[in-house]
């Protein structure tokens, strides 16, 4: 099964006699709150237009869990996060497309959930709504309760010491902007670097300019370049556990499976304790 579809299939499926459940997870990472500025919005982007039928999913509040010593995007409580994909339509039975709003990540996040908690067909909007032709809607669909009931597992997941092991005996990338993974700038979290051992390897690297997936062996040159290729152990972590879910993807599409540090740098770097790497070297 693709991981990823595009916007004509996509049409095409929603006119078909067994379109999938859409769900909308518009969101964007923002330092503008702590200048004063308005974050993103985006159950108003929602409403002011959204693919026919589907259904609004808050990121920070649906699909994490409060910040705190886990992270900035810890896991979200699991009978919760059953419960808003039930209320949302969600069904073992029938396909899932997630999209957002181009960029890729929070769709990734819900793709991933869904993933892990063992639905059997998701799918990501390639390039998002920017790529979707057809007519918008701001309509709420009310849709029929759903019977989906997460079972946890099914999608590899790492914590702060498998991450650590798996940067000495596999391979561990880090899905953030390479400054961020240098130490040379930190705007979010308490201090710059990366984790010891970890590959420096930018999420933004595995799309093309219009924010659709590069060919599949286009990524697997990448990730094959990286130490990265099938039957590998690899591991993913970003700032929040946001983008990393977006390079699993990316692995996903390359036909590489990877686990996700959800925790991710927000909380390795939240503990004094854990060793940190500044620099291009991995070491």
């Amino acid at each position: 099964m693709n991981a990823i579809i595009s916007a004509s299939e996509l049409g095409h499926e929603l006119a078909g006699h067994h379109p999938p459940v859409l769900l909308d997870v518009r969101w964007q990472l923002s330092t503008a709150k702590a200048a004063g500025a308005a974050p993103f919005d985006g159950r108003a982007e929602y409403a002011a237009g959204h693919l026919p039928g589907a259904v609004f999913v808050d990121l920070d509040r649906e699909l994490a869990s409060a910040p705190g010593g886990g992270g900035r995007h810890p896991l979200p409580d699991v009978a919760e996060f059953g419960a808003v994909m039930r209320r949302a339509g969600v069904t073992s039975g029938r396909p899932v497309v997630v999209y957002d709003g181009g960029q890729g990540w929070a769709a990734a996040r819900a793709w991933w959930l869904l993933r892990w908690t063992g639905h059997p067909n998701v799918r990501v909007l390639d390039g998002g709504l920017p790529t979707w032709q057809g007519p918008l809607s701001t309509d709420v669909p009310a849709p029929a309760e759903g019977d989906f009931v997460p079972r946890p597992g099914a999608a590899g997941l790492l914590d702060a010491d498998g991450a650590a092991a798996l940067a000495r005996s596999g391979v561990l990338l880090d899905a953030r902007a390479g400054e961020r993974y240098r130490g040379e700038v930190e705007p979010i979290d308490p201090v710059g670097g990366h984790i010891p051992g970890a590959v420096s390897a930018p999420t933004t690297d595995n799309v093309a300019r219009d924010g659709r997936f590069l060919p599949a062996e286009e990524l697997r040159a990448r990730f094959k370049t990286l130490g990265a290729s099938e039957g590998d152990e690899v591991g993913v972590y970003c700032g929040s556990g946001v983008s990393a879910a977006h390079e699993v993807l990316a692995l996903a599409v390359a036909g590489i499976p990877a686990a996700l540090y959800v925790g991710s740098w927000s909380e390795w770097s939240s503990d004094p304790e854990r060793p940190i790497a500044v620099g291009p070297d991995p070491q």
